[in-house]
């Protein structure tokens, strides 16, 4: 595959997979309404390629990502989606570009909580809409899960799990599922830890030095804190919700109240710790 990728929100997921598709070798256009979110993505680009190295120069790949907040500036031949977890909101934006851009555009989702088939249901075309779930950092995490939604086609999956393959990553495919794979069987890495918490059986550090001691790169609290406790929060209450509220997955209100507080993590400088101004 060659041509455009747009890219959709510049927040912590979508500036990430931008400088991902520009490092591949893609024309990338990356699209937000907020321009001061549109400077830090570039400068994010810059602190990230001034610690890596690649095939393209920096400046090179810096060139190859175009910031825009004009929605008619965003025609390709893939668009990736990274805005808030809100389907209608995705919808409509799918719904918008497709307007403007061919009939043969492909629309990925990095939705990590909704449904992908309730999502292309809403959109002209659903059978372009495909999942494409990146994980936190983009540019290390080698994992896309490629999600097919009910009316998904099969050229339209082979076209995002090609894509995946030419930048760098490892594509699992998966059906359309509450959590898909990794949101499912890692909630418990949550959610006991966060219990463990509640109940007063260890302290924050304490549990992530233990579970880092048995081999986990980083433990559940930094994690979370890495992911932010507003989207780690929402998959938790998206399961709990899609599942038939089990017991098990009960989403923790210690989370809840992080997140009521704006205590995202490295994003606000504050979760279950503290972060320099560096890791924001």
């Amino acid at each position: 595959m060659t041509g455009t990728v747009v890219v959709c929100g510049a927040g912590t997921m979508g500036r990430g997979i931008a400088l991902v598709s520009a490092m591949s070798g893609f024309h990338t256009v990356l699209f937000d309404l907020d321009g001061g979110a549109l400077r830090l993505s570039m400068e994010y680009a810059r602190q990230r390629l001034a610690r890596s190295s690649g095939d393209m120069s920096p400046d090179e790949v810096l060139a190859s990502i175009v910031p825009t907040t004009d929605l008619h500036s965003c025609i390709g031949d893939v668009v990736i989606e990274a805005v808030a977890e809100d389907l209608g909101l995705k919808a409509s934006l799918f719904n918008r570009l497709a307007e403007i851009n061919h009939s043969d555009t492909v629309f990925a989702t990095n939705t990590s909580s909704l449904s992908v088939s309730a999502i292309a249901e809403r959109v002209q075309h659903p059978e372009r809409v495909c999942g494409m779930h990146f994980f936190n950092p983009a540019p290390a995490m080698r994992l896309v899960e490629v999600v097919k939604g009910r009316s998904t086609r099969d050229d339209v999956v082979e076209a995002v799990t090609e894509l995946a393959r030419r930048m760098g990553k490892t594509p699992v495919l998966c059906h359309d599922s509450p959590g898909f794979i990794v949101n499912r069987v890692a909630r418990q890495y949550y959610l006991e830890s966060l219990r463990l918490l509640e109940k007063g059986a260890a302290d924050i550090p304490s549990i992530d030095g233990l579970m880092e001691s048995c081999g986990f790169r980083m433990g559940p609290f930094r994690l979370m804190d890495l992911i932010g406790n507003d989207i780690n929060y929402a998959v938790s209450a998206s399961l709990y919700e899609s599942l038939g509220r089990p017991e098990r997955l009960r989403p923790s209100s210690i989370q809840k109240d992080k997140v009521e507080r704006g205590e995202l993590g490295r994003k606000t400088g504050k979760g279950y710790y503290e972060h320099p101004a560096s890791d924001i």
